[in-house]
């Protein structure tokens, strides 16, 4: 996987995104989303022992010690301030800790799921294109905003009915909905909203204009 030059900051927040290589799906069942999930769990602590494909092998309570281990060290590489994952796509908006900490986070998860993918599949090759995304965060507004449009990514490209977006499973959004937490950092955002009803009304609020947007944008893309 290729490296980027340019490093990124510490304590500042980033748009991290990218596609399947030639639009190629990315994810096709659930277990595929499910082992994604698993896989960046894994990988966003600093110094995992082993690696995943090994750490599965081990029986599950032995598993638990060693997850219950890497929380409690506090070292992390990043923060997730939320996520999605689309059948060929992923979006991040992440927190960098510690040095080149979200290039280590991302090139170990990425690299991680091809070969899950690749062996599955019998498929050789790269399975993401190219060098990563990436996009600085400015503002607090714009972190707001940032958080809107990746949790609408379901809702707007029709992969999920209105009534069902809440639920989607492979969003963070269900994080913000809930008092559970598992792997998102969902203070900062939620600091600015009354209860996750106002934080989906917040979202919600643009979804017609979100809409039209993906519209124009496919319009291009296929002209």
């Amino acid at each position: 996987m290729p490296t980027r030059l340019i490093p990124f900051g510490n304590n500042e927040y980033y748009h991290v995104y990218n596609r399947g290589i030639k639009r190629q799906p990315t994810f096709l069942v659930k277990k595929d989303y499910e082992r994604f999930l698993t896989t960046l769990s894994y990988y966003r602590f600093k110094n995992p022992p082993t690696k995943l494909a090994n750490f599965l092998k081990i029986a599950r309570a032995e598993r638990e010690k060693i997850f219950s281990k890497l929380k409690n060290s506090k070292e992390i590489l990043v923060d997730i301030i939320c996520y999605v994952f689309m059948p060929n796509h992923y979006h991040f908006l992440l927190k960098q800790n510690v040095d080149n900490g979200i290039s280590t986070f991302i090139r170990k998860t990425i690299n991680s799921y091809s070969r899950y993918f690749n062996t599955k599949y019998h498929r050789d090759g790269s399975l993401f294109k190219g060098v990563f995304m990436a996009k600085h965060v400015d503002s607090d507004e714009q972190l707001l905003h940032l958080t809107r449009y990746i949790h609408l990514n379901p809702l707007i490209s029709l992969s999920v009915k209105e009534k069902d977006y809440p639920n989607y499973l492979w969003s963070s959004l269900a994080e913000y909905m809930s008092t559970k937490k598992s792997i998102v950092s969902t203070d900062l955002i939620m600091s600015n909203f009354k209860s996750p009803k106002v934080y989906l009304d917040y979202i919600l609020d643009r979804k017609d204009y979100a809409k039209e947007l993906d519209s124009i944008k496919h319009m291009i893309l296929e002209s």
